[in-house]
């Protein structure tokens, strides 16, 4: 198993597209529900719990062998929000490219050939990982952290919040970030007997909502 595999896909440079999506922290920032560190703070807790659970789930099962199109199909079960769906398997496409340049392997190719439109960026996640010799739970924790980095990150850009801050609170969150991860591999773990029921379903009404809203925006610094 290589650690530097987990760092470099669980780093925001590696390039999958995730750079260019606020996570819906832009959106809650237009409706004035994020607007300092502690209620960044707030929001990114609500979305590893939410959001954050149910990607790291799928990303889990991926990586333990699950058939990655009927996680595909879970996953799509699990994203209500049109919005929501299309970014992503836009960023599933952009993490798809980076995998099979960095982290070969037949199960990427498959899927590159059998979801064209681009699988959702959980269930590439995980096969990524896989195909990196990675554990199951260091996909889920890939999959967590990016769910709370990515908002943090941006918020920095558009509140102007001190760096720092914002580092502090992802540290804060890292006992719950790792909770969420091996619950998420739990679950992964159950799925593969149980059938995919068990995979985490949380989700965030006000996300989706705020999804749809700031898909419509004609003026927006990201993409989601």
């Amino acid at each position: 198993m290589s650690r530097a595999a987990l760092l470099l896909l669980a780093d925001g440079r590696f390039p999958a597209g995730g750079h260019a999506h606020s996570g819906g922290v832009e959106a809650a920032i237009a409706h004035k529900a994020v607007h300092d560190t502690d209620s960044l703070e707030a929001f990114c807790r609500g979305r590893l719990h939410t959001t954050g659970l149910t990607a790291a789930g799928l990303a889990a099962a991926a990586a333990a062998g699950y058939d990655p199109l009927l996680l595909d199909d879970a996953a799509d079960a699990r994203t209500p929000a049109p919005a929501l769906r299309a970014v992503a398997r836009r960023l599933g496409r952009q993490m798809m490219r980076a995998a099979r340049a960095t982290f070969p392997s037949a199960a990427l190719e498959d899927l590159a050939v059998a979801r064209p439109q681009g699988a959702h960026q959980p269930i590439v996640l995980g096969l990524a990982a896989r195909a990196a010799g990675l554990a199951p739970v260091d996909a889920a924790h890939a999959a967590a952290y990016e769910n709370i980095g990515g908002p943090a990150t941006a918020a920095v850009r558009l509140l102007s919040l001190d760096p720092l801050d914002a580092s502090g609170l992802l540290a804060r969150l890292g006992p719950e970030t790792d909770d969420v991860a091996q619950a998420a591999v739990d679950a992964a773990t159950r799925a593969l007997t149980e059938g995919l029921d068990a995979l985490p379903s949380a989700s965030s009404p006000l996300l989706d909502i705020t999804a749809e809203q700031h898909a419509a925006w004609t003026v927006r610094l990201f993409a989601s």
